[in-house]
């Protein structure tokens, strides 16, 4: 039997959630805001409960140590969020170059009287440099959009070699060469500071961990470009946000789009008073497709464990789960900390 929780807070606290768990519960499917820790792990292990599945890419707000202690498999829901996450990177690079909503705002409130040669005049993508600091799967697809689909060159920082990335940035430079254009290229920076001199646009597309919290600070924003515009839809603490706020305060064409913010949901005192911010509430993952198959994985994580499946051998090749045509295999789609459980994989 599933329960859905029908309460209307956006956020359940702990005592929500023990009192959600009740004294019989096999597993619980539950959100990125929720702090899953000794006291939930503890409760849902009395209450009979094998596995909890997070709806999202991302554990943050999950103990896995407490999970491993009680015997708890953890799910999350790996690839189904990468080219919806780095479509909305590209949207908000591209809102923030031509001021979009900025220029939405001055039409909806009346003041557009006619065409003027300096009005919301913003950034020509086309031949610039886009800078991605973390070059994984989304970081990649964000490359791609903006090289492919701008024309830019790109300069990127990880500490791996994002090999598949160099070659489409090479292909697709031949490709405008042999049609008589300007090749755009890449370059590996050998410091993260080298994307931030020389990027006109920049997207973070890192981890969130001790390394990376407050990646952006006071220091490394006097490094950009006076335009340059800053893209974060990976982990909010990775930006300074009061930092942040005085920058864009100090330079009125400094740009950025956030999709994350360093106390959700919450913003920074003054962040939302300026104009040169846009600010959207966590929706990079909000295609239809991808919060449909978001859903499903989770479920799956749940009931696969419930039912004593083992895990899939490809956490990123997700799609016979999503099949609507046949039947999903008999398998786990992602447990984070199946290796510490000691979980059989699939050999499907």
């Amino acid at each position: 039997m599933f329960q859905i929780c029908t309460q209307k807070k956006t956020i359940l606290s702990v005592e929500d959630i023990i009192s959600l768990i009740g004294n019989k519960c096999d597993g619980v499917i539950g959100q990125l805001t929720e702090d899953w820790g000794e006291t939930l792990f503890s409760a849902l292990s009395r209450a009979g409960g094998k596995a909890f599945s997070n709806m999202a890419v991302g554990y943050n707000n999950v103990d896995v140590n407490a999970a491993n202690k009680y015997g708890v498999a953890v799910g999350n829901t790996p690839g189904v969020l990468t080219e919806t996450t780095a479509e909305l990177a590209a949207s908000l690079s591209l809102s923030a170059a031509r001021r979009i909503v900025e220029a939405d705002n001055f039409m909806r409130a009346g003041l557009y009287d006619g065409w003027l040669p300096h009005l919301f005049v913003g950034n020509l993508l086309k031949g610039q440099t886009v800078g991605v600091i973390g070059a994984g799967r989304i970081g990649s697809a964000y490359a791609r959009m903006m090289v492919e689909g701008f024309k830019m060159n790109l300069i990127y920082y990880d500490l791996y070699q994002a090999t598949r990335l160099e070659k489409f940035v090479t292909a697709y430079g031949q490709f405008l060469k042999a049609n008589g254009e300007q090749p755009v290229t890449w370059k590996r920076a050998s410091s993260m500071e080298e994307v931030l001199r020389e990027a006109d646009v920049i997207s973070l597309h890192p981890i969130l961990d001790k390394t990376t919290y407050h990646l952006i600070n006071k220091e490394r924003l006097a490094m950009m470009k006076k335009e340059a515009i800053l893209v974060n839809c990976s982990r909010g603490p990775v930006i300074h946000e009061v930092a942040l706020v005085e920058h864009l305060k100090a330079n009125p064409m400094f740009r950025v789009g956030l999709d994350v913010f360093e106390d959700e949901p919450y913003m920074k005192p003054g962040l939302a008073d300026m104009k040169n911010a846009i600010v959207v509430p966590h929706i990079a993952s909000a295609s239809k497709w991808t919060r449909e198959g978001m859903a499903t994985l989770a479920a799956l994580n749940v009931l696969g464990k419930i039912k004593g499946y083992p895990v899939w051998s490809d956490t990123n090749r997700v799609e016979p789960f999503l099949d609507e045509k046949s039947r999903p295999p008999a398998a786990c789609p992602s447990i984070v900390n199946s290796k510490s459980l000691g979980l059989p994989v699939s050999k499907l």
